[in-house]
């Protein structure tokens, strides 16, 4: 499998499509001047104390406060808030957690206000983005990723990703990260760790622990509520969790990030920096790959798949709604459940993919075709299954129900990603309603009249329906109503057919080829 990473950066945002064999499998969209991303560190002060949601709302500069619940807190958040103490009164003189005695763990069946009170300052992790009417939702289980393993302060235990099966590679693994971690750390080693030596593994852990000392150095002067520690942004990130020897491209239209990715993959992948490639071309970098004609198919209310099966997508507030139509699609060689089976399957792909591209949380259900095979259901199930494998979002997945109904549930930590798949009529402007059509002539020639000699243009193209066009310059050349205006305004007065124009729809032109702006 080859994928590709194409990203196009903005003034305000910056917009990454993950291509998998040419296939758009996700985007992402990052604000430049976001806050509140997930992996950010704060320093919050709690607001109010709900006993009754055994939970915390917590100020940390919002305009909504976060929701911190009694299960979010972690087992050693005593030890972390008597940290947060010291370090804020300058008791604590470095950012270091091996003189510190850890206090006993909390009760898992506790309540919020034997842990935390009003007014109390904390520091917090978002766990989930603002999404809609809501604020972040945090936790007090600090995390720090970095490229092979998580560092998480207070844990002191070491796990290995379960994606790395082998047991001889885990106790390696593990044996090398108990030589070389700080004490009262724990760590997460991750799945891209498997195979790396002692040189890597101590490399990052040390850049971990200086993103620690910087979390503390302004810890020592911050007032809550107050951002510590940011996470590096949603580029840096997905090539630090995805990157691997699957990738054979990276394509950006911004040459200041393009130093910057450059100067990342230098630090933790020196092999890779030959496939960042800068995009110079004429045309823009998503229509030059072929990213906006996937967006507008995918993204839309109807999915249309090869056979000429087609998914109908609906939204909820509570829930996403997938149905699964046969369209067009059938072979008549095959009986109807074998046709069902093949329709499922795509579809079962298809569904994978578009929870991963437009990032879709909560409970989806999926209404597929009815099988009545066991056999066919359990196929159908295992293929769902396995396509969600490559979906980094925790989630779940029930077995078809009686009704051929699989319910999924899906890690919701970002708002939906949505693009706009219809465009305004060039015509009504969304109206609905046109002018008159006896008038476009009159209009045509005061909007010309206006940029010939209020505006002062010295020539000026008009692009207009072939139609339209045919009927301008109609008859002998002195007689035609293109003669005329060249008679009344000057000749620098050209017209241009454009056939995908609609009907009533016109354009004006200067001399760079440039829309001139009513």
């Amino acid at each position: 499998m080859s994928n590709e990473l194409i990203i196009d950066a903005s003034g305000s945002e910056v917009v990454i499509a993950l291509m998998n064999e040419k296939r758009l499998v996700e985007l992402n969209r990052e604000k430049t001047n976001s806050q509140f991303a997930v992996g950010d560190i704060y320093l919050g002060r709690v607001r109010k104390v709900m006993p009754g949601l055994n939970a915390a709302f917590v100020d940390v500069g919002y305009e909504k406060d976060a929701f911190l619940h009694y299960f979010d807190l972690g087992p050693q958040v005593q030890s972390l808030n008597k940290y947060v103490r010291m370090t804020i009164s300058q008791k604590q003189k470095n950012a270091a957690l091996e003189y510190i005695k850890p206090e006993p763990d909390i009760r898992k069946e506790g309540k919020i206000t034997e842990v935390v009170q009003s007014d109390q300052q904390v520091l917090i992790q978002i766990a989930k983005e603002p999404i809609s009417t809501k604020g972040p939702r945090i936790t007090s289980e600090i995390s720090i990723a970095g490229r092979y393993i998580v560092l998480i302060p207070f844990a002191d235990k070491v796990s290995v990703s379960q994606k790395i099966r082998s047991h001889e590679e885990r106790e390696r693994l593990k044996r090398l990260i108990m030589s070389i971690k700080p004490k009262n750390f724990g760590v997460i080693v991750r799945t891209v760790a498997e195979g790396k030596g002692v040189a890597d593994l101590d490399a990052d852990m040390n850049d971990l622990v200086g993103k620690w000392n910087t979390c503390f150095q302004e810890l020592t002067t911050a007032k809550a509520p107050a951002r510590v520690l940011g996470e590096i942004n949603r580029t840096s990130a997905i090539l630090r969790d995805l990157l691997n020897a699957s990738f054979a491209a990276i394509h950006i239209n911004d040459g200041r990030m393009y130093d910057e990715l450059k100067e990342y993959l230098q630090a933790i992948a020196p092999d890779k920096e030959k496939i960042l490639k800068l995009h110079k071309g004429p045309q823009p970098i998503f229509e030059a790959f072929g990213v906006d004609r996937q967006m507008k198919a995918l993204f839309g209310k109807t999915v249309t798949m090869k056979s000429g099966a087609y998914l109908i997508v609906e939204h909820t507030e509570a829930l996403h709604v997938i149905d699964v139509n046969s369209g067009n699609r059938s072979k008549s060689s095959n009986d109807q459940e074998t046709n069902a089976l093949d329709v499922n399957i795509e579809a079962a792909v298809e569904v994978a993919r578009q929870l991963r591209l437009r990032d879709m949380g909560g409970i989806i259900v999926v209404d597929f075709i009815d099988l009545h095979s066991p056999n066919n259901r359990r196929l159908l199930f295992n293929k769902l299954r396995d396509e969600m494998k490559l979906d980094r979002a925790k989630h779940t997945i029930l077995p078809p129900s009686k009704f051929g109904l699989i319910q999924i549930t899906r890690e919701r930590v970002r708002p939906e990603t949505a693009v706009d798949t219809q465009e305004k009529c060039p015509t009504c402007g969304g109206t609905g309603e046109v002018q008159a059509s006896i008038l476009l002539i009159d209009n045509i020639e005061n909007n010309l009249r206006y940029i010939l000699k209020e505006q002062n243009e010295k020539s000026v193209t008009l692009c207009v329906h072939p139609y339209i066009e045919a009927f301008l310059t109609k008859g002998m050349f002195f007689n035609s109503l293109l003669s005329k205006w060249k008679r009344k305004y000057g000749n620098g007065i050209k017209i241009k057919s454009v056939t995908s124009y609609q009907f009533l729809e016109y354009h004006f032109l200067n001399k760079n080829e440039d829309e001139i702006k009513i």
